[in-house]
């Protein structure tokens, strides 16, 4: 399996996702791509659903209810179209709406979709297409040819991928097998061919030798008597274009075993150019589509695969098997196809042809021995288009561009090398060796032209040695090459060089560089001011945050005094405002005010740009620049903001109107004050404030300002601003106030004419007291606040009469009637107030008129002005109640009054007169109408009117009323209401001749459930003789009541009267509420001896009455004579079912009988089951099967045939037509132990299943195998192997067997069953049986293997060697690691990959190590801690063997946790080469371990070798453990050691102990420092060594202190050998100040470059420009005539100055030489 060219894997099992098997086949299960798959199917309900597996999203599944019988879903989209009869719909499922809609003229009997937005649609005639776009209906595309005819079964449609060619495809039943027909269409020219074949596709491929696609149709082709043949042809293209059209053929290798089979899929790979073909029987083919060539073949499934689709993950294909709904997962197997073509196939140009094709390794031999060939016989063309087009670039190397170098140009003909690249960029791309190899020799040539376009295309690859290839030439072009490499330093470099600033940053940014931004910044300063502000802005403005210092950058326009580009960098890289830039929006005011700019600052705290600066400095800084407004806005003090606003006068009103927004309220006031007290010129303005922040600063306060300051005309000015708005009262009083003060009286009177909010009563005495000449203001205010009475006082007692005439008739005449009240309090002329009121007259309001008058017992004085509004047709009703008080208080025929006039108010004078006379109010009551009712029946209750009140109830017909009389109360209520029922049936009945006033009363009664009172009532109506003697309604309400009331009076009423409803009142009487069933029954007997009633309806009254005998009465007895007497089947059946309600089993099944009645047939048959009284229910079932052909009634006959042993009616039943549930009552016989009757049925149905059961149950094992053989379910088999199993029929046990280890699922039950019973070696054979079965599976493999780990094993290697790939190898592990084997168990751990286990296996059990494998795993291990448990495994038990280990393990191994292992078990030596071949990698401890075995070894050469090679370790602590070693030369390398880490005192010491004076001297000179030359100098006359102190001064020359020198040598008379030294330093000393002179020489215009210095230095201080500077480096090139930096030496010096030996400079005195 692992060497086939496939891959092949179960994704998913549709069955175990709770899919119904039965939906899992054509039609009702789709899979239109690898992102859905779709099936309708139906739930437990039986309701139709649409399941959707959504391969996606981990396989979920989704149900939704849609009755469709097919569905199909978008390849690309969550659009479902559903196929329901003849109709279609799409839905799109995301968006839950439906797109579209459409009705067949006739049915689709196949479906697809052809791309994601068309439906292809074939009906029994035509294809269709229909598109999901717009509303169109399907669109007819071609008719279908009649070779796929009626009898055709479609089984594939596709559509070319350019939309031009249709492909339909069918199978039928032919003469040899099935035959397949297939219809090609081509839509341009609309004409179709016929191919025989079954399977069919489109695709697009390049052949070989061309550079334009192909578009192909292949197809599988099966003629009679003819091969499978697959055929690839170009479609779309003339014949007779130029390269002609690709064809090809290749006959296809069908499986001898299965010669009628046929293929019904075929899908072109997504990937590769191959197809995959299924066959009905499960064999899998993939098909090369260049050549037609059969790759693979092998059979992949037993079921068919009935729909399959492209995985584009994968490159293969998807494919679900038919019922059990597997979904398989198959693809190639890259790594293995081309090793399968070459040792299966046997043909090494088409494995060539493939991996070239493919890109696929295994070929890799085949290429270099064919390019080695081609190379030999110098076809260079050959070996290029070889390596072009080798897999994986296995040719496109260094080694390849060599060897055409190598190859010598033929005359005429380009370098071969340039053939070879010419050849690559024609296929493809170069890779980054290729193009650069490619590059050198162009530039030379200088074309660089040449790789500009190639760079274009695409053609080379971009890498960073290439672009420093091209930065010499093209340094645009080199930019190009480091971007597409992700060279950023370098890119970046160019872009500087280039200039481009901008498209720096934006790099920069995207990539994620860091650049020295500031040193940029400062070069553009000086060059260009503006270009540096915008650059600023740019870096500090940058997507992710700043990338410059914003305080540096402002530093840098500082240093050169550029506030306003400084300013202009500041907006923006302070644009967010962000607290941490507190300091910098300080400095960026702070340089404007005091910079001569306030106005750029005061547009900037305009604009509110910042908030976080130091508000107080900024508003003292502003305070002296005169922004007084920026200063007031930025001060928090009071005293401050005091101090600023002294000079309000330069500043804007509408800024200190604004300003005092900010403000307190207290503080606010305080300021007013301050302003006011500088004078009235600022009255208007605190007005003003005053009146715009009114509502902050409170009314109250602001009045009491002006009030302080005395200032009513500031008073009136404020509020009168905002008395119209305010709501304050006292606003309103002191408006009021000093408009008085100011003589403004108009003001005065509107505001308290249109004022709402002002103290009344406040105003009011204010105004009394000030006794304005014009009493209008006050007229208002009491007009409007209801003080009449006072203003009426204030008006007659001050004599202006005339303002009260005026008043009430023009201002509120609705007022008259108040101030005439008051008037007649103040005793004012009659007169006076008659002619008041004529002069109101109408406007005058009666009512109030009249109460006013009343209570002051003057209403005779209104009499004659009443009368005179009546004469005038007045129907006022205020007017006429007035008038009737008086009429009645005088009695002037009150009656007539109140019974002819239609204009006074009942309610008035009904109340008026209750007092004087109830019967008045009566009248007046009785006048309303109704509206009156409950003061009229209170008038008639109090004073004992009740015939009045009997009279009017009836009369008035009102139930409501009736209810409000008659409902329940105290004792004194019940009096009263007996006398009213008194007065209502002496009285007022029997007086009426209306029928619905008797009507209305009963009801009445009824209501108020006075039920005997209703009795007495109706009787003396009924009985008693009247005109409603025979009211039907009436003797039902009699009966009705007395039902209630008084039963014993029930029967009477029944035989007495005839005119009521019997049948109702029965049902009434017979309720659970009275249970008066003697009488229901007399009524019911009654009314069926009726003449003229209809034998139905005398039938439905027996029935009723037999219901009141058995349902109440319980007398079944006389229910079954009743019935006798009667004999209506109706009442058998009532009878039939009581009697079954009781449990009269055999009498109600004869009442049944005679009733013929089988309605309740299921009732009838759980009752007889129940009692077990099967004889009785087969006499009933019988009689009931002769009218109702029911599932139940066969189905409980045969139960009973079988329960009473009635063997021969059971067969007869079975064999004669009958709708019985055979399998149901099958199986109830079987679980009852019926075995007998349960094999009759079952052999009846073929249900083998149960049958073979039966045969168990039996003891008939040899049946029970040929039944389950028959049934052929795995359930059965089961059964049949554990009867087999037990009773020792282990033969048929094991072809039973063999059939249930095929499936998975039950094998392990199969193992129980075997182990139960103690026969492992059996199921042994049963397993080995199993090996060879077409269906066998890995759990077969696997189980194997355990059993042969526990009962033999000896056989259980060679089992695993052979069949482990097909194991479940966990388990089998599992089960060797419990029997100890572990050698076993080891192979199972390589083999599986699971290398990490093997080796801590073979590490716990020794008997398992063997050397070779344990080197073979451990390599492959992935845990870390495994290598190191393997070092410790080997150090202690193989330590010979140890290196090797560590060989093997070097490129995963932490060498650092390796020498500490090591080190901690004292094995440092044992691991030496170990150490060595790791030490290149410069690790500290390994560095310190090789160290620590080389001293020990005493190994001087290779310890300063490895010192020298490998610098990373401990050096200081090496140096001191080795400066006190034994030998002298390790204490020189630890003195070289100091040297090499710059201890130059250490190490001068350790060689001056040591008298190695030449390291001294070295030292000294390496050290470049004067003092430690000075000391050894020093250390040398005191040793009186002369020669080492001549050499000093050759040695350290630069270093040499010339004084020292001189005072030394002539002190201890060493001139002559510093005399050297002396005369080169002088004439060093001469040649330098002669050239310093000729460079500081003046020159002519000496005079112009002072006047720019100093103008200079005046704009920028005294700072060197930066080119001037010495760019970056700092200091000037000594050739410019500057002085030399640090570290320069002197012209004509030589670096390193006077040595001795290989050092430089000069020789020995003896040898020569200059001075």
């Amino acid at each position: 399996m692992a060497n086939l060219p496939i891959l092949f894997s179960e994704k998913l099992n549709l069955a175990t996702l709770g899919v119904n098997p039965e939906a899992i086949k054509n039609v009702t299960c789709s899979m239109e791509s690898d992102k859905m798959i779709t099936v309708c199917e139906k739930n437990a309900q039986g309701q139709a659903q649409i399941c959707m597996i959504d391969m996606e999203n981990n396989n979920a599944v989704d149900r939704k209810a849609m009755a469709a019988e097919a569905a199909i879903m978008n390849p690309v989209s969550k659009i479902i179209a559903l196929r329901a009869g003849q109709t279609l719909q799409i839905f799109n499922l995301e968006l839950k709406a439906r797109m579209k809609n459409y009705n067949m003229t006739e049915p689709v009997t196949f479906w697809r979709w052809a791309t994601p937005s068309i439906v292809a649609l074939i009906t029994a005639t035509a294809v269709y297409h229909w598109s999901i776009e717009g509303d169109s209906a399907p669109q007819k595309i071609f008719d279908r040819n009649a070779a796929l005819g009626a009898g055709t079964q479609i089984i594939n449609y596709q559509l070319s991928p350019d939309g031009k060619f249709c492909l339909l495809g069918g199978i039928s039943q032919g003469a040899g097998g099935i035959a397949g027909t297939m219809q090609y269409y081509s839509m341009a020219k609309r004409i179709s061919q016929v191919l025989h074949g079954h399977a069919g596709t489109f695709a697009t491929i390049t052949p070989e030798g061309r550079t334009d696609p192909a578009q192909v149709l292949i197809f599988q082709q099966k003629k009679p008597e003819e091969a499978h043949q697959l055929f690839v042809m170009e479609i779309g293209k003339d014949k007779d274009a130029p390269g002609g059209v690709f064809r090809t053929n290749q006959a296809i290798p069908m499986p001898q075993e299965a010669p009628n089979d046929f293929p019904v899929t075929m899908v072109k790979s997504p990937k590769h150019d191959v197809v995959f073909m299924i066959s009905k029987m499960g064999y899998l083919f993939m098909l090369d589509i260049h050549t037609a060539r059969t790759l693979y073949r092998g059979r992949i499934s037993t079921d068919t695969v009935f729909v399959a689709t492209p995985q584009s993950a994968t490159g293969g294909i998807l494919g679900v098997t038919m019922k059990k709904g597997q979904v398989l997962q198959i693809q190639m197997n890259e790594e293995t196809l081309v090793g399968y073509i070459m040792n299966t196939l046997r043909d090494n140009q088409l494995a060539i042809s493939l991996a070239g094709r493919m890109n696929l390794p295994g070929a890799e031999q085949l290429y270099l021995a064919e390019f080695d060939r081609l190379m030999a016989s110098q076809d260079v063309t050959g070996a290029a288009k070889l390596a072009a087009k080798a897999p994986q670039g296995i040719l496109r190397n260094t080694q390849t561009i060599q060897r055409f170098q190598q190859i010598p140009a033929q005359p005429g003909q380009p370098q071969p090398v340039f053939q070879y690249f010419t050849t690559l960029l024609a296929t493809g791309k170069l890779n980054a060796t290729e193009s650069i190899e490619l590059a050198r020799p162009v530039l030379q040539q200088g074309r660089a032209n040449l790789l500009t376009k190639w760079l274009q295309d695409d053609k080379l690859e971009c890498s960073e040695q290439l672009g420093d290839l091209l930065a010499t030439t093209d340094l645009e072009m080199a930019l190009s090459v480091y971007l597409r490499a992700n060279v950023p330093e370098k890119a970046i470099n160019c872009f500087a060089q280039r200039g481009d600033f901008d498209k720096l940053v934006a790099y920069a940014a995207k990539v994620g560089f860091s650049c020295d931004y500031g040193m940029m910044l400062q070069q553009l300063m000086h060059q260009n001011p503006q270009g540096a502000v915008e650059f600023a802005k740019k870096l500090a403005s940058a997507e992710g945050g700043p990338l410059i210092d914003v305080q540096a950058a402002t530093d840098v326009f500082m240093s050169m005094n550029r506030v306003q580009e400084c300013t202009a960098f500041l907006l923006e890289a302070l644009k967010e405002n962000k607290q941490n830039q507190a300091t910098l929006q300080t400095k960026l005011l702070e340089m404007n005010l005091l910079g001569g700019s306030p106005q750029v600052a005061d547009a900037i705290m305009q604009n509110s740009m910042f908030t976080h600066y130091d508000r107080q400095y900024i508003a003292k800084l502003c305070e002296k620049a005169g922004l007084f407004q920026r200063a007031a806005e930025h001060f928090t003090e009071l005293s401050d903001i005091k101090r600023v606003m002294a000079n309000t006068h330069n500043m804007n009103p509408e800024f200190v109107m604004g300003f005092f927004a900010n403000l307190s309220g207290e503080h606010a006031i305080e300021l007013l004050r301050e302003l006011l007290g500088r004078g009235p010129s600022n009255l208007q303005l605190v007005v003003q404030i005053c009146q715009k922040y009114n509502d902050q600063l409170g009314v109250e306060k602001c009045i009491k300002v002006f009030e302080d300051f005395k200032s009513n005309e500031g008073l009136y000015y404020y509020l009168g601003a905002i008395v119209n708005s305010s709501q304050e009262p006292d606003a309103h009083f002191k408006y009021i106030e000093a408009a008085s003060k100011l003589g403004q009286f108009k003001e005065v009177e509107r505001v308290c004419r249109d004022s709402t909010v002002y103290d009344a009563a406040k105003v009011k005495s204010f105004l009394m007291d000030a006794k304005l000449a014009d009493p209008r203001p006050l007229i208002h205010v009491c007009d409007r606040n209801d003080f009449i009475d006072e203003m009426t006082a204030y008006l007659y007692s001050n004599n202006l009469l005339k303002y009260i005439e005026v008043y009430v008739q023009k201002v509120s005449p609705g007022k008259t009637p108040q101030v005439v009240g008051k008037l007649l309090e103040l005793d004012c002329n009659e007169d006076f107030v008659r002619g008041l009121l004529n002069s109101v007259g109408q406007a005058c309001p009666v009512d109030e008129l009249v109460e006013q008058v009343e209570r002051r017992n003057r209403l005779r004085l209104l009499q004659p002005w009443l009368e005179a509004r009546v004469a005038t047709g007045n129907t006022e009703p205020s007017t006429h109640n007035a008038i009737g008080k008086i009429y009645i208080t005088l009695n002037r025929d009150p009656t007539q009054f109140l019974e002819n006039n239609q204009f006074y108010e009942p309610a008035v004078l009904g109340k008026y007169c209750e007092k004087l006379d109830p019967s008045l109010a009566f009248l007046a009551y009785k006048k309303a109408g109704g509206a009156c009712d409950e003061d009229l029946l209170r008038v008639t209750t109090d004073n004992g009117l009740f015939k009045d009140q009997a009279r009017y109830l009836v009369e008035k017909q009102d139930l409501e009323l009736w209810a409000k009389v008659l409902g329940s109360g105290e004792t004194e209520e019940d009096s009263n209401k007996r006398s009213l029922i008194d007065q209502v049936v002496q009285t007022a009945l029997p007086e009426t001749k209306n029928p619905d006033e008797v009507s209305t009363t009963v009801k009445a009664f009824l209501a108020a459930e006075l039920s005997l009172e209703l009795i007495e009532l109706l009787d003396r109506i009924i009985l008693q003789g009247s005109e409603f003697s025979n009211n039907k309604n009436l003797q039902n309400l009699l009966i009705l009541t007395a039902v209630k009331c008084d039963q014993d009076k029930v029967m009477e009423y029944i035989n007495r009267l005839d005119n009521f409803d019997g049948p109702e009142i029965a049902k009434i009487a017979a309720g659970e509420q009275y249970m008066l069933y003697e009488e229901a029954f007399v009524i019911y007997q009654k009314f069926a001896k009726v003449d003229g009633i209809s034998e139905e309806e005398k039938g439905v009254l027996f029935v009723s009455a037999v219901e009141v005998l058995v349902d109440k009465m319980k007398a079944l007895e006389r229910a079954k004579e009743f019935c006798e007497r009667v004999s209506v089947n109706q009442c058998w059946s009532k009878l039939a079912g009581a009697q079954l309600s009781e449990g009269m089993i055999h009498d109600s099944i004869a009442s049944y009988c005679k009733a013929k009645d089988a309605s309740n047939y299921t009732a009838v048959i759980a009752a007889a089951e129940a009692e077990e009284n099967y004889e009785d229910i087969v006499t009933y079932l019988v009689m009931a099967r002769a009218d109702v052909k029911e599932n139940a009634l066969d189905t409980a006959l045969i139960y009973a045939y079988a329960k009473t042993g009635a063997t021969s009616d059971l067969e007869q039943m079975v064999s004669s037509p009958n709708v019985a549930n055979i399998i149901e009552i099958g199986e109830r016989c079987f679980v009852e132990g019926l075995f007998d009757a349960a094999k009759l049925l079952f052999e009846s149905i073929n249900n083998n299943a149960k049958l073979a059961l039966c045969y168990v149950n039996l003891g008939a094992y040899r049946e029970a195998v040929d039944a389950a053989t028959k049934a052929n379910a795995i359930s059965t088999w089961k059964e049949v192997n554990i009867a087999c199993v037990k009773d020792g029929e282990f033969r048929l046990a094991a072809m039973c067997g063999l059939h249930i280890i095929v499936h998975p699922d039950h094998l392990e039950e199969l193992i129980n069953t075997y182990e139960s019973v103690g026969k492992p070696l059996e199921l042994i054979t049963v397993m080995e049986q199993g090996l060879g079965l077409e269906g066998s599976h890995a759990g077969i493999f696997t189980e194997l293997g355990v059993l042969y780990s526990k009962y033999n094993p000896d056989k259980l290697m060679e089992h695993i060697k052979i069949f482990w790939s097909r194991m479940n190898v966990p388990k089998l592990l599992r089960a060797c690691e419990t029997a100890l084997l572990w050698d076993e168990t080891v192979y199972l751990y390589k083999e599986d990959g699971q290398h990490d286990s093997a080796v801590k296996i073979m590490i716990d059990h020794a008997s398992a190590f063997k050397h070779d494998l344990f080197l073979d795993c451990v390599q492959k291990a992935r845990n870390q801690e495994v290598h190191y448990k393997s070092i410790a495994f080997y150090n202690e038990q193989h330590p010979l063997l140890l290196v090797r280990l560590l060989q093997v393990l070097t490129p995963s191994l932490d060498h650092a946790r390796a020498v500490h292992m090591f080190r901690k078990s004292d094995a440092l030596s044992l691991v030496m080469p170990y150490l060595k071949s790791v030490q290149k990698e410069n690790l500290t401890a390994v560095n310190e371990a090789v160290n620590e075995i080389l001293t020990e070894d005493e190994d001087y050469e290779a310890l300063r070798t490895s010192i020298d090679e490998y610098d990373n370790f401990d050096q200081i602590a090496l140096a001191q453990k080795l400066e006190k070693h034994e030998l002298l030369e390790f204490r020189r390398i630890a003195a070289y050691v100091y040297k090499k880490n710059k201890r130059w005192g250490p190490s001068m010491n350790l060689s001056k102990q040591d008298k190695m004076y030449k390291d001294a001297i070295e030292t000294s000179n390496d050290s470049g420092d004067s003092a430690l030359v000075e000391e050894l100098m020093r250390f040398f006359v005191g040793v009186q060594d002369k020669e080492c102190f001549c050499a000093m001064l050759y040695t350290c020359n630069s270093l040499v202190k010339p004084d020292v020198a001189i005072e030394l040598s002539w002190r201890n008379g060493y001139t002559d050998y510093a005399m050297p030294y002396l005369i080169q330093y002088v004439s060093n000393l001469t040649a330098k100040v002669k050239e310093i002179d000729e460079r500081t020489a003046p020159k002519e215009d000496q005079v112009q470059n002072d006047a720019a210095a100093a103008a200079a230095n005046m704009m920028y201080g005294d700072q060197t420009m930066m080119i001037t500077n010495g760019g970056y480096g700092g200091g000037m090139d000594p050739s410019y005539g500057g002085m030399p930096q640090p570290g320069m030496m002197p012209a004509g010096m030589q670096q390193g100055g006077m040595g001795m030996g290989m050092q430089g400079g000069m020789p020995p005195m003896n040898g020569g030489g200059m001075y």
